[in-house]
């Protein structure tokens, strides 16, 4: 392969496939882990939905970059494969969460030591909730459905707006509709982890929810936040296409598929340390034995 005779477009296609690869091959590594050290179903099937989701955004993305001028259709069954799946790892780290701490929403099950803790709500959520709540089975239902609309929300608006677009039914203005009414689910769940976090981080600490957290939030946040800019950029003429054979709209979906691949490469190395295997191989349980007996 002849880099120096490669155009620039050659180059990304390599640069964006090499990144895909390199994403899958942290992720396959970290999951063969789990499988091999297969201990604890429940908190491993989690932990394995969603260290997917990385390479799945890096392939998803990809695929769309080698057919750069398909159709807006096309284009808009990728990104719902991609924040469908993203729904679905939201919903897995929360129950993640839920299994480090032994709760059970469904079974009323909420230890007595975490009963009665303080949840402080932040503007703009106090126009719907009191700025302090207690902890109990009702807060961690309500903090549960926050999460789980964005599961909901998700795949119903991708399916509206692929057949909308099928039909020839997609203006421009409801393009920006579905975008607002997703920003807004999205950042309710994203809120929602957040308090979470913040009222547990003592519990989870021995489980490294901070690095667990900030991969999450990140994918999401990166996919989520970088595709709206990209496309505010355009709107405002700041990217432009000067090629004839590809328009602008066809240039915002290849530079956010490009950006894509190349994040989920640190994303994929960050897992490796966020949701390592020590915790169900015995490492870490004898590490704490030789401390004890030194």
């Amino acid at each position: 392969m002849d880099f120096a005779n490669m155009d620039r477009a050659q180059l990304t296609m390599v640069g964006s496939g090499f990144s895909a690869l390199l994403s899958m091959h942290f992720t396959i590594q970290l999951l063969s882990q789990h499988l091999f050290y297969w201990k604890n179903p429940k908190e491993q099937k989690a932990i394995i939905m969603i260290i997917i989701m990385a390479p799945l955004y890096a392939i998803d993305s990809f695929v769309g970059l080698l057919d750069i001028r398909g159709s807006k259709a096309f284009f808009m069954f990728l990104d719902s494969v991609k924040e469908c799946y993203e729904a679905v790892a939201i919903a897995k780290f929360l129950a993640l969460m839920y299994s480090y701490l032994n709760i059970s929403i469904s079974k009323n099950i909420v230890p007595d030591e975490i009963k009665g803790r303080e949840i402080h709500h932040s503007f703009p959520m106090t126009l719907f909730q009191p700025r302090t709540a207690r902890l109990d089975h009702r807060t961690l239902k309500l903090l549960k459905h926050w999460t789980w609309q964005f599961v909901i929300i998700r795949p119903a608006c991708s399916i509206l707006m692929i057949t909308l677009q099928i039909l020839g039914l997609y203006p421009n203005w409801l393009s920006w509709t579905f975008t607002i009414i997703l920003n807004i689910s999205f950042s309710v769940a994203m809120y929602s982890l957040v308090v979470f976090y913040h009222v547990f981080s003592k519990e989870l600490q021995p489980h490294k929810p901070l690095s667990k957290f900030i991969c999450i939030k990140g994918i999401v946040f990166f996919s989520f936040w970088q595709g709206l800019v990209v496309k505010l950029l355009v709107a405002m003429g700041v990217i432009k296409s000067h090629h004839f054979w590809l328009d602008v709209e066809h240039l915002q979906e290849a530079i956010q598929n490009v950006l894509i691949c190349v994040e989920m490469v640190f994303f994929s190395v960050m897992q490796q340390y966020a949701y390592h295997v020590a915790p169900y191989s015995g490492d870490v349980e004898a590490k704490l034995k030789l401390k004890k007996d030194d």
